[in-house]
């Protein structure tokens, strides 16, 4: 399910690096992880939903390139990133 415009527009206001800035690497894993994490009660409550689970496997591994992109060109903006996101530890 997609974001509401509302949240989409925080998260873009919150990690963009320029005023006009929508499509950086830092706002794509922000609202991909926006997405990760909004599927989590989807998936308590339906549990056998395989389906959703691919594209749930298929955000996490865009993330995962996109965050693999960042820490080998820009290893500062890759910390920032991800302590901003509690990712990982």
């Amino acid at each position: 399910m997609p974001l509401a415009k509302e949240t989409k527009k925080k998260v873009v206001a919150d990690y963009r690096l320029s005023k006009t800035d929508t499509g950086s690497n830092e706002v794509q894993i922000a609202l991909l992880t926006e997405r990760i994490n909004g599927l989590e009660g989807h998936f308590k409550a339906n549990n056998k939903d395989h389906h959703s689970r691919y594209g749930l496997i298929r955000m996490v591994s865009r993330r995962k390139k996109l965050l693999t992109y960042l820490k080998v060109n820009a290893p500062a903006r890759y910390k920032e990133v991800i302590s901003r996101l509690n990712l990982r530890k």
